[in-house]
């Protein structure tokens, strides 16, 4: 996977966020606008990101708010948990994608 593919999913984490705040304000009877330009924006994200990325990111979300979270001092920010230092020596590198061995996260890093 290239660091693109990467770029892409985090954009697409942030969009379906902002949808689901704008979702949340509405049933609460706020009125918002812009959900349908999201929806078209994410749609052409989506399109962009490898299928099999796409659908393990999908299947995160429905555990957690953020599928995809970043790596700092070699700890997950998803889970807190730290990682084992072979892992964050390879994923410095963005080659692969790579998961929070603890709680399955999609991880970048920072540095």
């Amino acid at each position: 996977m290239d660091e693109r593919q990467l770029r892409c999913l985090v954009a697409l984490q942030d969009i379906d966020i902002m949808i689901q705040e704008h979702e949340e304000e509405e049933k609460l009877g706020f009125k918002t606008e812009g959900i349908e330009k999201l929806k078209e924006m994410r749609e052409e994200l989506a399109q962009k990101i490898q299928l099999p990325l796409l659908r393990r990111y999908e299947r995160l979300r429905q555990h957690y708010k953020r599928a995809v979270v970043p790596v700092q001092d070699n700890t997950c920010l998803g889970c807190f948990v730290k990682l084992p230092t072979s892992l964050t020596t390879r994923g410095k590198e963005n080659i692969e994608v790579y998961t929070c061995e603890n709680c399955g996260r999609i991880l970048y890093w920072l540095d």
